[in-house]
């Protein structure tokens, strides 16, 4: 028998449901005029009334909000409330889409790091001047208007002589540069790059950015464990309101 947002069982203090929540009584009712929670009923004094449909839902989209963020778990939640059961699943699977994307734009940028750190193509830097853009091209081995091009896509950030407005490459930047030549020579996409060349920039270190990786890499297999149970949740949740496959 579906539930549909009547008799559900036991009434609940709201102050009680936002306590189990850890949570306001505004936010509950917040929740109510968004969708996130199904529609109360008023006595005749005007009292919201609450009860275990909204415990129930309560519950399932802070476990969406934990797998997937709370504009996914929005969505969800209201599509489920409006009986638009097609659109609560589709934004589900786009959440678990996002997950698979970060998981391999993730393995991209650990495998393109790791080729930087094994491979001893990149010269050391003996140079402590500012390089012109030919000269760059020349250490690198590519032609000025390759770097320029990855300039324009953000993987160099040279600067520019005040009186002429000519590029010069600090150390840092011909460093950068054959970074880049060396992964796109790999064929790595340049969003990979880009995210490889940012990460060293941020730390300065390849290492450190390989235990950033690392870190990542487990709060994403957090996250995954945690879009798991909040699939598990929803499937409860439709399955109390009486969806049944």
């Amino acid at each position: 028998m579906r539930n549909d947002g009547g008799d559900m069982g036991k009434r609940l203090r709201v102050i009680d449901l936002a306590r189990t929540a850890g949570i306001s009584v505004q936010q509950v009712r917040n929740y109510v005029e968004s969708g996130v929670l199904p529609p109360v009923e008023r006595t005749p004094g005007g009292y919201r009334v609450f009860t275990d449909a909204h415990a129930e839902a309560l519950t399932t989209a802070r476990a969406l909000a934990a797998g997937h963020g709370w504009p996914t778990a929005r969505a969800i939640m209201r599509a489920v409330h409006d009986g638009d059961l097609e659109t609560a699943l589709a934004a589900l699977d786009a959440g678990h889409a996002r997950l698979d994307r970060e998981r391999a734009e993730l393995a991209a940028v650990h495998e393109a790091l790791s080729t930087v750190l094994a491979n001893q193509a990149i010269p050391p830097l003996t140079t402590h001047r500012p390089l012109r853009i030919g000269q760059v091209a020349r250490a690198v081995g590519v032609r000025p208007p390759v770097l320029r091009l990855w300039e324009a896509r953000g993987l160099l950030r040279p600067d520019r002589e005040p009186a002429t407005g000519y590029r010069l490459y600090p150390r840092a930047e011909l460093r950068a540069a054959h970074v880049v030549a060396l992964l796109r020579q790999g064929n790595y996409l340049l969003e990979t790059i880009k995210a490889v060349v940012d990460e060293l920039r941020r730390t300065g270190n390849p290492e450190h950015v390989l235990r950033e990786l690392t870190r990542r890499g487990q709060d994403l297999h957090r996250r995954s464990l945690q879009g798991v149970g909040a699939t598990a949740a929803l499937h409860t949740y439709l399955t109390y309101l009486g969806h049944t496959a």
